[in-house]
């Protein structure tokens, strides 16, 4: 009998520990793969069961949550959603989270372990804290007027703080209700086919995800290169490039829509935007250092993060003479985001010292605890301080006598660059309309934003349409905007 007995409890024992590692293989080996499993729920509910954390402009609250009563509970609402998508993107319970709803989801969800109390406080009790909040370094003021300054035109706006790199603005036209896409069912799958479907593409971030050829704009960076390079000593003096000029090693000629460009000065060539001038100093300045200096101002860069990717801004590093002439301008294989061409305006506004942008600048607990903050630091050195003291004189030169006059303001020092890109087969295309520049209020001692503007569907016939007709009045509203901030 007691023979049995023990059997019985040997058994039992085994029973016992085959239980207990049958659970730890549940609860630990496998925990991962069945937490990521399609077919459980339970962690999706659970993302839902409490409100999101807030993403703050100016202090206030531009996202929002509503309890839906569904199994699903909280859903992601938006205030002035089509205002500010481009910044906040969309946290939907179908699609998925997108720029920053996506970037600082840990915070906005509960998630990240920087809000727990104690270090795998969260993953020992598997819950989550309070949502976050997230706040941005948008000002509401200049987002409004970049938005309104658009009027639902294909285009997008970048403004920046050249002393610091805040993100000030990035607005993308035309955008969309995020809050449409917010929940469940029929009719969030109808806006996203209505979205998706359209020829405007309202979804596509074009302030940071798009690239264009940033045209006469770029001629900036090819003059930076140029006096770096000492190829150009004095920006008076004559440059030296005929008129007709004819791209290396073939015989097309390169057009100018300014008069007078023969052999002209850098001064004259950026005031008048003169094709020749620029592309025979890119060609002068040589591939190798053209790269270079591209390089410094954030072309090429694939890591850039804001904390969103940005897409990257191209010029290319191995190219043909006459190739390397048209990427000079602006033109060929060379594009850039309105973020980059926001990013070149202030790097020579801030004394050639270019700031990393940055949209987020710190993160806080629902209890208003800092989590996290954003330091300023320096991107790169785009240029000697001397070339970019010359560079604002002839920007500014630009606004106050040249092709970009509409962007001039009382009471302020404005510095710009027009530009006209084309682009299409055979250039068939309407020309994309460029403006960047910075502005400075003249009892201050530091430029207070940096801005670009591109209009994709400029409303000029296609021969008028220049970047100083249809961009600059946009960008002159931003930066008057960020002088009364």
């Amino acid at each position: 009998m007691i023979s049995h007995i023990r059997l019985a409890a040997a058994f039992c024992l085994l029973l016992l520990v085959a239980l207990l590692v049958n659970a730890a293989r549940i609860q630990v080996i496998q925990a991962d793969s069945l937490d990521k499993n399609p077919a459980n729920r339970r962690k999706t509910i659970d993302r839902y069961e409490q409100p999101r954390g807030q993403i703050l402009v100016d202090g206030r609250a531009v996202t929002g949550s509503k309890d839906t009563g569904q199994q699903l509970r909280y859903e992601r609402t938006y205030v002035q959603g089509p205002l500010y998508a481009p910044v906040t993107g969309y946290a939907s319970q179908t699609y998925g989270t997108t720029l920053l709803e996506n970037a600082e989801d840990g915070i906005l969800a509960g998630t990240d372990p920087l809000l727990a109390p104690l270090p795998f406080w969260n993953d020992a009790i598997r819950a989550h804290e309070p949502g976050g909040k997230v706040v941005t370094t948008v000002k509401s003021a200049l987002q409004q007027a970049a938005y309104t300054g658009l009027d639902g035109r294909r285009g997008a706006v970048a403004a920046v703080e050249p002393s610091s790199g805040k993100i000030l603005a990035l607005v993308s036209s035309p955008s969309y209700d995020p809050g449409k896409l917010s929940g469940t069912g029929g009719p969030v799958a109808d806006a996203w086919r209505r979205y998706n479907g359209s020829y405007a593409q309202p979804m596509l971030n074009r302030a940071i995800r798009q690239t264009y050829p940033p045209g006469s704009a770029f001629k900036i960076v090819t003059a930076a290169a140029a006096l770096d390079a000492g190829v150009v000593d004095d920006v008076d003096e004559p440059t030296g490039v005929p008129e007709p000029y004819v791209l290396p090693g073939t015989r097309t000629t390169l057009p100018n829509d300014a008069r007078g460009c023969d052999k002209e000065s850098l001064a004259y060539a950026i005031k008048w935007s003169c094709n020749s001038v620029l592309a025979g100093l890119g060609v002068r300045v040589g591939l190798d250092r053209m790269v270079e200096a591209v390089g410094r101002f954030g072309f090429n860069d694939a890591k850039l993060r804001i904390p969103s990717g940005v897409a990257v801004s191209n010029f290319d590093r191995r190219m043909s003479e006459d190739q390397l002439a048209l990427s000079s301008i602006g033109q060929f294989d060379t594009t850039a985001t309105p973020l980059q061409m926001a990013m070149v305006a202030a790097a020579v506004a801030n004394g050639g010292d270019l700031k990393y942008p940055y949209l987020v600048e710190r993160t806080l607990a629902a209890d208003g605890d800092v989590v996290s903050r954003t330091g300023e630091h320096t991107y790169q050195r785009a240029m000697s301080p001397s070339t970019a003291y010359r560079l604002r004189q002839l920007m500014v030169d630009v606004v106050e006598t040249g092709t970009g006059r509409s962007a001039g303001i009382d009471g302020a020092t404005v510095g710009g660059k027009t530009g006209t890109a084309q682009h299409g087969v055979g250039n068939s295309g309407t020309p994309y309309a460029w403006f960047i520049s910075w502005a400075q209020a003249k009892d201050t001692g530091r430029p207070a934003v940096a801005v670009a503007v591109v209009v994709e569907d400029a409303e000029a016939v296609r021969d008028d349409i220049s970047g100083g007709g249809d961009a600059a009045p946009i960008a002159r509203a931003v930066m008057e905007a960020a002088l009364r901030d």
